[in-house]
């Protein structure tokens, strides 16, 4: 299909000029560059990755979000929604990815091994995606914000721990817990904080990139910043397959495909989003569909390279339905720029650089807004009896477990696979929404109504049989 040559940024198919597009772009990838670099910067700390590996991972990680961005504004036969959204390496999938790299340490597996085992539990998650994309339109109501909300806002409960930890120094550090630390990621923190509320323009959207420089600085002055990983990175690299191998342990496949199957909710929620705030419509079908396949086809191959799972960008959606620039032009330029990104190592060994406690300040915040967005979901539907009983369940299973790992410790390897907070409520809350009885607030009224009945038949018919008792005396 031919679409008129518009120069609007309002108009899908628009093309407006470069330098009008630009600073457009830019906002873009100032909301989200952190939140793709953050999850394999965390990870490869886990793990204790070498620099040239840390490195590898942060630069395929951007690689792979411009490429599914592109993808999503270009489809390619049924992979890609053909809609104004950003896709990247994403928080969703962080507290599994922990959860798998911690199994492999305690089992005694090098750091570069697990991660093989992450990338080739991704293919099987990839797969899963496409699989629950070809078929969305028929298990849609499966998945009802009660349940997309619970999993939400477990995923931001869940990763607490994490940042504050980062914050403190990062375990393990030799400095954890010095003032030093703490001063610098309350100073991150405070600098997003005063931007996200005062600033206006460019500034109040960039206010995690600003609030980063100045704990960067702040950090470099304490003398927390080693520059000998930059040194070393080369100035280009072409992304090679098969870097870190593939293994495909069971215990590893099953948290990635749970993951990767929640995560399909998200996706469809940012998709909504988008067509109703920013195009003023519906989503159709078929642009759900190929998002959903979209997405699982740049999972299952970025794993390949050494990606981390993609997924929706959240705050990229705001934008989108704030500004109601829906110019794939201008999403593309930002995926370009990102692409060109992953190619210079020099770029990504510097984003290896930032310290533990600049990454805590910064993030906490993104880890409760994602909380939040939890809570938003949940409210959509009605807070009835049963929703709520499948939020507090899932809820407290998934978190209790959480705070009292060692209370799970005894169970077989199959089974510790599956207490992650996450997978626990993204089970918990599916298993409750389809064998619980659906019941409206008004349902529950009625049944209210019909107990007191009952009770009120039952209170005069015992007042009867105790009057004819007495007089029977009598």
């Amino acid at each position: 299909m031919k679409h008129s040559q518009s120069k609007s940024i309002f108009d899908f198919y628009g093309k407006p000029g470069f330098g009008k597009a630009l600073p457009l772009s830019l906002q873009h990838i100032l909301a989200m560059i952190m939140g793709a670099v953050t999850p394999p910067i965390i990870l490869a700390k886990t793990l204790g990755l070498s620099g040239a590996d840390s490195a590898l991972l942060i630069q395929v990680a951007l690689f792979f979000s411009g490429l599914s961005t592109l993808l999503q504004l270009y489809p390619i036969g049924k992979a890609g929604s053909r809609m104004p959204t950003i896709f990247g390496v994403g928080f969703a999938y962080l507290p599994t990815l922990l959860a798998v790299a911690k199994s492999g340490l305690d089992a005694g597996t090098a750091p570069a091994d697990v991660v093989g085992s992450i990338m080739g539990a991704q293919i099987i998650g990839g797969v899963a995606m496409v699989i629950v994309g070809l078929f969305i339109k028929h298990i849609r109501n499966l998945f009802p914000p009660v349940v997309a909300g619970t999993v939400v806002l477990v995923i931001g409960l869940s990763l607490y721990n994490v940042a504050i930890n980062y914050m403190a120094g990062g375990i393990g550090s030799p400095t954890f817990a010095s003032g030093n630390n703490w001063l610098v990621a309350l100073t991150t923190l405070g600098i997003v904080l005063i931007c996200s509320q005062f600033g206006k323009g460019y500034f109040r959207l960039a206010a995690i990139i600003i609030g980063i420089l100045a704990g960067y600085a702040l950090a470099f002055f304490f003398g927390m910043v080693d520059f000998t990983k930059v040194a070393d990175a080369g100035w280009a690299m072409v992304p090679m397959p098969m870097h870190f191998g593939l293994s495909f342990p069971i215990e590893a496949i099953i948290p990635m495909v749970i993951i990767c199957i929640v995560n399909s909710v998200q996706t469809i929620g940012d998709l909504s989003a988008t067509a109703v705030g920013g195009m003023n419509r519906e989503l159709q079908d078929k642009e759900m569909e190929g998002g959903l396949v979209g997405n699982g086809i740049t999972t299952l191959i970025g794993s390949l390279f050494g990606s981390l799972p993609t997924s929706s960008f959240s705050q990229n959606v705001g934008i989108v339905a704030m500004t109601k620039v829906i110019s794939r032009y201008v999403l593309g330029v930002a995926a370009v720029f990102m692409i060109l990104a992953g190619l210079l190592p020099k770029f990504s060994a510097v984003m290896t650089t930032i310290p533990a406690p600049v990454i805590g300040g910064a993030t906490i915040i993104v880890f409760g807004m994602i909380t939040m967005t939890g809570i938003q979901l949940l409210v959509k539907d009605e807070l009835s009896s049963r929703n709520v009983t499948i939020a507090a369940l899932s809820l407290a299973m998934a978190m209790g477990i959480h705070a009292a790992p060692n209370a799970v410790a005894g169970l077989p390897d199959m089974m510790k696979s599956l207490t992650n907070p996450v997978i626990i409520a993204a089970l918990m809350s599916f298993i409750l929404n389809i064998i619980l009885p659906k019941k409206t607030l008004a349902d529950e009224a009625r049944d209210r109504e019909a107990i007191e009945q009952e009770m009120n038949g039952t209170i005069a018919t015992d007042s009867v049989q105790k009057k004819v008792t007495t007089e029977a005396v009598s």
